[in-house]
Order: structure tokens, then C-alpha cells, then sequence
């Protein structure tokens, strides 16, 4: 495990409110990377991420410990105004607040950026919507899977002859976190010249637009809309998975002229990237599904591992599709440490993604994984604000912590 002294945030405190993903997974990227980050939770049931996943063992949650990894966790009930002057408090000692409740929720509890900033100048706020702080539609409840859909990635994602599908993962919240992640450093970094912090305002929708490459100029200005299709991008060829002799499946990514023409050569076919159709990216494109044909036919007569190693050799870019199970196995993810164990108290040892990034010089690591309910509710309280027992007893006996 990296030292966290070492970790390029270690200096920065976090404040983490909100609930789910969106707000949460940028919590655990800037923790990732050493910030102290403080997950401020309702007394009662805390974050839902607690009890969602599909697989309970022990009645525990399998994605809590992930997503809520290297946090401390703090309870307080922030409808209640001691648990508001607890918020004030933490701000004062910390250099960022994270929340993705709907606009103007903070506002409401007296916790708006402006108030939090006659605390604290220097704190950056961090505000992760479905769909951004101002215009017609930011008091509109939105949720991840609403992004996807606003911001154009569930319409082209999919077969052409079915309805729109959803990836296995919840796209929108982390794209909307991992942006929300970069400002709150750009911000932080612009702090070092102004000495003011800023609010950084990420919406779901407008995050996943943001990788829609150039769907929307080719809409306005060549009238073309992208569709549905399948497990190719249109004349970008060969790029696609192909079947092997045992059964397994590969895919091969040749769309460029340099490494079509490797893969023409390791298929016994180098005059294929000299033939008109297939020659340039342009011609490959226009004859995509003649040229899978062509390839699928010569992999169809190779084991997978045959396959694999020629392509290898040949410097041309393949691989499986892999599911968990691969990852754990594969040696590639194990020299690289892409997947780190550590001990659950209940479930033993629990295998999670490691940081990401790798940094040579001050490296992120996963110190521990995510805590119990006010866990650190002592540590913080009594440690950090320095409460005396009179104040912790009360406000733990009257449910605000």
C-alpha cells in the first residue's frame, strides 16, 4: 500500500453530502487520491448506496464498500439546524464541499455557496445535477439513466432493430462525478492564484454530451444522424468481434492502413490491403460487412489462444471480452495491480478496482474500504470540531448525529 503522506491530495479536505452515485464516485476519485474525505450521512438509513447492489451476502451491500472507499463517515441531520451549524463548522476546515441534491436544496438550509463563503473564501463547491444549476429545467429531478437519454448516448447504443439499450454500468452518475472530479481540481488549482474557491457546476446530461464526439455537427451540417448499430461504429473498418474454432470470440481492431495491412499479412492475405476495396479507411468502411465476412471466415478456423497470439506478434490490437472472472485471472491485471484485496470485517477478503490513473511520483491507493455508519463520528466531532461531551451527547441523543 502507497503511502498516503505521498498521495498527491493529502492536504485536501473534503466535505461530502449528498447521496447515490453522482456525487458520491467523486467523492471517492478525489479519496483515491489522498483527500480526506468526510461522507456526511442521514442518522437514520445513511447513503442508499448502503443496501443497493444486486448480490447481498450477509445482508451487506457489495458496491458500499467501493464507492465509499478511503471516506470517514459522519452522521447529521441537515433539515435540522444543528446539524447545518455541524456543515457550517466542517466547512470552515476544509477545502471542498461535494453535494448533488436538486438545485436549491442548500439554499433552503441556509448552506449556499455565497453563506459558506463568508466561512471560508477559499472552499470550491462542487454541484453535480441531473441537469445543471440554472436554466428551464434544473429543478427537474434527474437521474443518471434521464442523462443518458438527454445527452445522446442511449440512442445510438444498441442494434438498429431494437429500442434504445442502456449500458450495464451507471454511465451518466460517473461521467457526471469524473467531471465534476476534474473541475473541482482545475478549481482548486485556480484557488492557488486567486485565493478564492468557485462552484463547480456538473450536469448529468451535458457530461455524457460531452462524448458525443461529433454527432452534432454532423447533424447540422451534413444532415447525417447517427443510428443504432450494434457492435460497430459505421466505416470504421475492421473493428469487431469475431468468432474463434473452440467457441470464444475475439475482438480485432485493424481500422488503420498500418495495421490492416499487418492483419491482411498474419491472415496469408497481404494483397487484401492492396486491393481497392479494402486499401484505404474510406474503402474499408464502405465495405464493412464483405470484409467482417472475410475475417470471421479465417478466424472461424483458429482456437482462440492461436488467434490471440498471432495477432499479438503481429502488432495487431485484440483481445477477449472479458467478464469479472477474467479480470481476476488475468496476469496483465495482477503485474499491474488493476485489482487490489483487502479484508472486509464481515465478507473476508473483497476484491476491488485499483486508483486510476497510475501516478510514478505520488501515487493513489485504496487505504480502506468504505466505513461503517458514523463510523467516524467521535473522530471527526470530538477530534477535528473539537466538541465537548456535553454537545456530542446531546446531539447524538436527540438524533441530530
Amino acid at each position: 500500500m502507497t503511502d498516503h503522506a505521498a498521495a498527491a491530495l493529502s492536504d485536501v479536505r473534503v466535505i461530502e453530502m449528498g447521496q447515490l452515485l453522482a456525487g458520491p464516485f467523486c467523492g471517492q476519485l478525489l479519496g483515491d487520491f489522498g483527500a480526506d474525505v468526510i461522507k456526511v450521512e442521514d442518522p437514520g438509513p445513511g447513503d442508499p448506496m448502503r443496501q443497493w447492489g444486486r448480490e447481498k451476502p450477509h445482508g451487506l451491500s457489495l458496491w458500499w464498500p467501493v464507492v465509499a472507499r478511503n471516506k470517514r463517515s459522519v452522521t447529521a441531520n441537515l433539515r435540522d439546524p444543528r446539524g447545518q451549524e455541524i456543515v457550517r463548522e466542517l466547512v470552515a476546515q476544509s477545502d471542498v464541499l461535494v453535494e448533488n441534491f436538486r438545485p436549491g436544496t442548500l439554499e433552503r438550509w441556509g448552506l449556499a455557496p455565497q453563506a459558506l463563503w463568508e466561512i471560508n473564501p477559499r472552499l470550491v463547491v462542487t454541484r453535480v445535477t441531473g441537469f445543471g444549476q440554472t436554466g428551464p429545467y434544473a429543478g427537474r429531478a434527474g437521474y443518471g439513466s434521464i442523462g443518458e437519454a438527454m445527452g445522446g448516448i442511449r440512442y445510438i447504443t444498441g442494434d438498429p432493430d431494437k429500442p434504445p439499450a442502456r449500458t450495464g454500468v451507471s454511465l451518466g452518475d460517473s461521467l457526471a462525478a469524473t467531471f465534476a472530479c476534474v473541475g473541482t481540481l482545475v478549481a482548486l488549482h485556480a484557488r492557488e492564484r486567486t485565493g478564492r474557491g468557485q462552484v463547480v457546476d456538473a450536469a448529468i446530461y451535458e457530461s455524457v454530451l460531452a462524448l458525443m464526439e461529433s454527432m452534432v455537427p454532423e447533424w447540422q451540417i451534413a444532415g447525417y444522424q447517427r443510428e443504432r448499430t450494434g457492435a460497430v461504429l459505421p466505416n470504421v473498418s475492421p473493428s469487431n468481434v469475431y468468432p474463434t474454432r473452440d467457441g470464444d470470440a475475439v475482438l480485432i481492431a485493424a481500422n488503420q492502413d498500418t495495421v490492416f495491412r499487418r492483419l491482411a499479412a498474419v491472415m496469408g492475405r497481404p494483397a487484401l490491403a492492396e486491393d481497392e476495396r479494402y486499401a484505404t479507411h474510406s474503402a474499408r468502411g464502405a465495405s464493412m460487412e464483405e470484409l467482417d465476412a472475410l475475417i470471421a471466415q479465417w478466424t472461424a478456423g483458429i482456437d482462440a489462444d492461436d488467434l490471440l497470439e498471432r495477432l499479438n506478434d503481429a502488432g495487431v490490437p485484440a483481445g477477449r471480452i472479458y467478464r469479472a472472472r477474467d479480470m481476476l485471472e488475468d496476469p496483465h491485471f495482477v503485474a499491474r495491480e488493476a485489482i487490489v484485496r483487502l479484508k472486509h470485517a464481515t465478507l473476508g477478503e473483497f476484491p476491488v478496482q485499483n486508483v486510476a490513473p497510475k501516478l510514478s511520483a505520488t501515487p493513489g491507493s485504496v487505504r480502506h474500504l468504505g466505513p461503517a455508519l458514523g463510523e467516524h463520528n467521535e473522530d471527526v466531532y470530538r477530534g477535528l470540531l473539537g466538541m465537548d461531551d456535553e454537545r456530542f451527547t446531546t446531539l447524538r441523543d436527540d438524533g441530530v448525529i
